[in-house]
């Protein structure tokens, strides 16, 4: 692996919970892929780890619900030939995954009121707009 995956801040994967599955791709390759285990399938105990603050770990439990089993997560990669950059692609996935799940939800959108200029002019654009309209029928020529 190319190091830590960094999830946000100084918290990372930690490799000890990472578990690692092999299998062979039904994506690109040549005469090796038939005999080469590419795919890989990346698992993160995300119930019992301890490398996440609580509130992250309770906040990622509640948003990736339907994609646990057993609160244990799972992110599949077999788009490269090489097992080493679907390691990597699976391993990126799984951190960006964890940081947007364990992000603190935003802000919420205070309600404010319309300016009556803004309404105002959207109603004479409007007017203007079915004055014009108006003006295409044939009616009124001769």
């Amino acid at each position: 692996m190319s190091g830590p995956y960094v999830i946000r801040g100084s918290v990372s994967l930690p490799e000890a919970e990472l578990l690692w599955r092999f299998s062979r791709s039904s994506g690109p390759g040549g005469q090796h892929v038939n005999t080469s285990d590419s795919q890989v399938e990346l698992r993160f105990d995300l119930a019992k780890t301890e490398a996440l603050p609580p509130v992250w770990k309770e906040r990622a439990l509640a948003r990736l619900a339907g994609r646990l089993v057993d609160g244990v997560i799972s992110v599949r990669a077999s788009e490269h030939r090489s097992q080493w950059r679907n390691r990597e692609t699976a391993a990126v996935r799984l951190a960006s995954l964890l940081a947007e799940a364990s992000a603190p939800p935003p802000k919420q959108r205070r309600a404010t009121r319309i300016p009556r200029g803004i309404n105002e002019r959207r109603l004479r654009e409007k007017k203007q707009r079915s004055d014009t309209k108006r003006g295409r029928t044939g009616r009124d020529w001769g």
